[in-house]
């Protein structure tokens, strides 16, 4: 292998040291590191090099020595094409281990925490079908695997109804079994993809921006319900309503059944009107709460609207941060970054007050909703983006706050937050974070004030390299 007439180099007989937090495995040769994918810590391979930086490589197993004791068989016909469970051939006790380094990792690397407390890693009880939502994408570029028939391109079915490759916009791997979402995502799935090939419906094209079907989205809750969206480019009313009808023929468990008409050249379809077309307009989810003999808190859930992706693990995510307030009653509490309000709604019966700061008009509707189905009068949402609403003036007017929970989006939180986080100077902050790297950077930021108590890794999303986190700041007195 070549790069600008200069040939990268091969190392043989190389050992993986270590996961990396892109899902990558690493290895070490000289003083080059070098990430690669689909190798297990313990695995000895010749790596050659694909690309060369001047801090790092990137390159690929071409020969394996030894097998690490690692490694398992992965379970998914799909593995190493379509890019997700990239962790699957990582036995799921190294893959909890690897969690927790990481988090430990980027705590001592990036917060400069000596020796941070590390409560064990909560590992999901379901490591397969814990998904309650997933995102199909119909295109007329289907990526071409080993198994296909080989022959000219217009002799071989090239729709797909599935995943985009990494890294390629406009190529998507059809899927026949997935292991993320339960039954019956799978099969509507198909059925889908099967009724659009039946009745000579275009899949879209990303490059020409043109075909009838675009997206399929399938959500579901631990109560039973079941909401299906399906994305179409422009709106053929007889042709949508023939779908959509064999679609609940077919599936009768659908309690909430949608479609929207997206003619953008971006797949977002927050913006856009969906048109309710069978059922409920909404799910239900229930969690316990966190007094023992209170009710279920309850959330309804809109077709876009966000909940944690893993539901049960979404119980020990917010139960731990409940543990870690050690709420007295008494207290006034921010939760920032609210989105749809379900960590503020779930703490409130535990405390006096509860204001929540989120960015997107839309989720603080859904907030206020389900504050109002609890029977919630002591939550109070604001829209906007944090940094801006959280002035002094905003605090005066709300009362200062005791305990501040944060739960950022991965990029971590705004400067300009952090330094009102040091100016009123809460006596705990409790930080949720998806990204560990982000997370360590702003605890480093609070560190003149606050110290980090303990956290608590939490694996929401078994196979992959992401890994939840939950650290208790205290203020230092």
């Amino acid at each position: 292998m070549t790069r600008n007439n200069k040939p990268l180099p091969l190392f043989e007989n190389v050992e993986i040291l270590d996961a990396g937090s892109e899902g990558n495995a690493v290895a070490r040769a000289g003083d080059m590191v070098i990430f690669v994918p689909y190798a297990v810590p313990g695995d000895v391979v010749d790596i050659q090099v694909t690309r060369k930086k001047r801090s790092f490589a990137e390159g690929r197993a071409i020969h394996f020595h030894k097998y690490s004791d690692k490694r398992v068989q992965p379970f998914c016909e799909h593995f190493g094409t379509c890019g997700g469970c990239k962790w699957q051939h990582l036995r799921y006790k190294d893959q909890l281990f690897y969690k927790q380094k990481q988090v430990e990792d980027n705590l001592v690397r990036i917060g400069k925490l000596e020796k941070p407390c590390i409560l064990p890693i909560l590992g999901s009880p379901e490591q397969q079908y814990y998904r309650n939502k997933l995102e199909y994408t119909f295109s007329n570029h289907r990526w071409l695997t080993r198994d296909d028939p080989h022959g000219p391109l217009s002799e071989i079915e090239m729709n797909a109804l599935g995943f985009h490759i990494p890294r390629l916009f406009d190529k998507v791997l059809d899927i026949k079994n997935c292991y993320l979402q339960p039954s019956p995502s799978n099969d509507i799935r198909l059925f889908a993809k099967k009724y659009a090939l039946g009745h000579g419906l275009s899949f879209y094209d990303v490059r020409t921006w043109t075909g009838l079907l675009r997206n399929l989205i399938i959500r579901n809750t631990t109560t039973g319900d079941l909401l299906v969206i399906l994305v179409f480019r422009e709106d053929q009313d007889e042709t949508i309503a023939g779908m959509l009808t064999e679609m609940l023929a077919a599936f009768p468990q659908i309690t909430s059944l949608y479609y929207v008409i997206n003619p953008k050249k971006n797949d977002v379809i927050n913006d856009l009107t969906l048109t309710h077309f069978f059922g409920q307009k909404y799910m239900t989810e229930r969690m316990p709460s966190f007094k023992t003999g209170d009710p279920d808190v309850e959330f309804r859930i809109g077709p876009v609207s966000f909940y944690q992706t893993n539901s049960r693990q979404a119980v020990n995510l917010y139960q731990t941060a409940m543990k870690f307030a050690a709420f007295m009653g008494d207290e006034i509490v921010y939760d920032l970054y609210t989105g749809t309000g379900t960590i503020a709604n779930y703490m409130a019966p535990l405390v006096k007050k509860v204001v929540g700061i989120e960015s997107i008009p839309a989720a603080i509707e859904d907030a206020k909703s389900n504050a109002k189905l609890n029977r919630l009068e002591n939550v109070h949402f604001f829209a906007g983006e944090t940094e801006k609403i959280l002035t002094p003036e905003f605090i005066t007017e709300n009362s200062k706050p005791d305990i501040i929970i944060t739960d950022p989006p991965r990029s971590g939180m705004h400067e300009k937050v952090i330094r009102t986080l040091l100016s009123v100077s809460p006596a705990k902050i409790i930080y949720v974070s998806c990204n560990p790297a982000t997370q360590a950077r702003d605890i480093l930021l609070l560190s003149g004030r606050y110290t980090m108590d303990q956290c608590q890794p939490i694996d929401m999303f078994p196979h992959t390299q992401h890994v939840e986190n939950v650290a208790l700041l205290k203020r230092i007195d």
